[in-house]
This record gives structure tokens, C-alpha cells and sequence, in this order.
């Protein structure tokens, strides 16, 4: 986008594309050896406890004998876009915008199968990826396979 060797001035082709100054001068510093190491050890501790912050993940690494930081392990997971998955503050908090339908099924007699139905998708992360496991169910019926009453 911007030509060092072009006649107009670097700063008048900054003011033109509306871009600062400094961040055309900026070379990315490459990542060193050590960080990759650290950043491979973090991922495989991220993947196989994907609930564990920056100072388990520093536990787990000095527990296999590498001397780190809690910020140096909080800045890598950072670069990472790794996160402790852990429940978010008022997750249950309807959006003001949102309409609440009527339960249509309150004073409904359910006496025969194939009168309701019901169906629920979740997602299950995998070790090499994920996938969504759907179900659909019957609701006239009111024991699972092994006997299990489903109320």
C-alpha cells in the first residue's frame, strides 16, 4: 500500500490512506524458540484441560521442569487466543428485544407417540476438532431403553 521509493512523501501517502505513521515503520519481531516451545506445551495443556487459567497452565509447565511466569504464560496464551473456558457473568440475561413465545404444550394431554416432539443440539469438542451431537425424541414416550423413567 505504501511505496518508500514513490515520489510523494511517505507521510503525505499516510495522510491520504488515513493510516499512521508508526505502524508503516513497524517489523513484527519473530517469535523466539523458547516462546514456541512454551506456546506447543500450552496448547497441549489447553487442549487436554481446556478449564485451566494462566497460573494452572504455569503449574502444569513448572511441574515439567520449566521455569515461567505467570504473565510471560498469560501473554503467550493472549498471542494464542487461548482462554480459560470457565461460566460468564449473567449468561441467562434475556436481550430486552427479545419476544418470549407462549408454552403451547401447558394443557396438552400427550397420549400417543407421534404427537410430540422435541429435539436438542449441543457441542462436544473433540481432540482434533469437534462436532454436534443432535437428538430428537418422542415425548409419549416415558422410559428410556434400560428402564430409566425420563420424569
Amino acid at each position: 500500500m505504501i511505496v518508500k521509493e514513490h515520489p510523494l512523501s511517505i507521510i503525505h501517502q499516510c495522510r491520504i490512506l488515513n493510516l499512521s505513521r508508526s505502524g508503516i515503520y513497524y517489523l513484527p519481531h519473530p517469535v523466539s524458540e523458547k516462546d514456541g516451545g512454551l506456546m506447543r506445551l500450552i496448547d497441549e495443556i489447553h487442549t487436554n484441560y481446556p478449564f485451566m487459567g494462566a497460573r494452572s497452565v504455569r503449574n502444569e509447565l513448572r511441574d515439567k521442569s520449566y521455569q515461567v511466569g505467570r504473565s510471560h504464560v498469560r501473554t503467550l496464551m493472549k498471542k494464542m487466543g487461548i482462554e480459560a473456558l470457565y461460566q460468564k457473568p449473567r449468561l441467562s440475561k434475556s436481550h430486552p428485544g427479545h419476544i418470549i413465545h407462549p408454552y403451547l404444550l401447558r394443557n396438552l394431554a400427550i397420549t400417543e407417540a407421534n404427537h410430540v416432539r422435541c429435539a436438542d443440539i449441543t457441542y462436544v469438542p473433540m481432540h482434533k476438532g469437534f462436532c454436534y451431537l443432535v437428538v430428537v425424541m418422542d415425548w409419549a414416550i416415558k422410559y428410556l431403553p434400560g428402564g430409566y423413567p425420563t420424569h
